[in-house]
């Protein structure tokens, strides 16, 4: 069973993408420039539902994708300590998360702020009512929310159907009204992100 679901990644060239992106954030590449950054709770648990491979993971799967994807050769143990009441679906979505979408967010910010920029980084935890609730806060929620789209089929299979609740338009709301005042003067109410390891400007839920 292959490790991950994921297939493309970009790729330092040299040309296109001359340099990391962290490592040219860090040294001021980017410090002019305001920027927006952040994840989903629950990013991977889109992928594990649609493949359908949710509940198939067993503990021995588990560990496995825990010892190549988390950090250290001690991740597994690590992981079961954080979250001594996941299942086994729950940890392989957690440390696929974290490693995909997670920790590359948060190092992204974290170079800006180091490079001498301005970001604001957030984190959506409010669930998806959509698909019976399975999906949690996934990876793509935050795109119907921040464009108040509630008629395309993806945004009505992550929102639960073609009228959106009143929790679901206030969610959305919160986010569009955030979003635009960055885009208008940079500020989207939230603190900026620090150059420190685990720091979040905002929570959404």
């Amino acid at each position: 069973m292959a490790a991950h679901l994921t297939f493309f990644v970009p790729t330092v060239d040299g040309e296109v993408l001359p340099a990391t992106p962290y490592r040219a954030l860090a040294a001021g590449a980017g410090r002019d420039i305001e920027l927006i950054a952040g994840r989903n709770r629950d990013e991977y648990q889109l992928f594990l539902v649609a493949s359908g491979k949710l509940g198939t993971i067993d503990d021995q799967e588990a560990a496995r994708v825990l010892d190549v994807f988390g950090p250290g050769p001690n991740a597994e143990k690590a992981y079961r300590a954080a979250f001594p009441e996941a299942t086994a679906d729950r940890l392989w979505e957690r440390v696929q998360s974290d490693w995909l979408f997670r920790m590359p967010t948060l190092r992204l910010a974290e170079a800006h702020a180091t490079g001498g920029g301005r970001t604001r980084f957030y984190e959506l935890t409010w669930a998806s009512p959509g698909t019976g609730g399975l999906l949690g806060a996934c990876h793509g929620l935050d795109q119907p929310l921040v464009f108040g789209d509630f008629d395309s089929g993806f945004s009505q299979m992550l929102l639960g159907g073609p009228v959106p609740s009143a929790e679901t338009v206030a969610v959305s709301a919160h986010m569009r009204s955030a979003w635009i005042a960055f885009a208008t003067h940079a500020d989207p109410g939230w603190p900026v992100q620090e150059a420190r390891p685990s720091s979040i400007s905002a929570v959404i839920s």
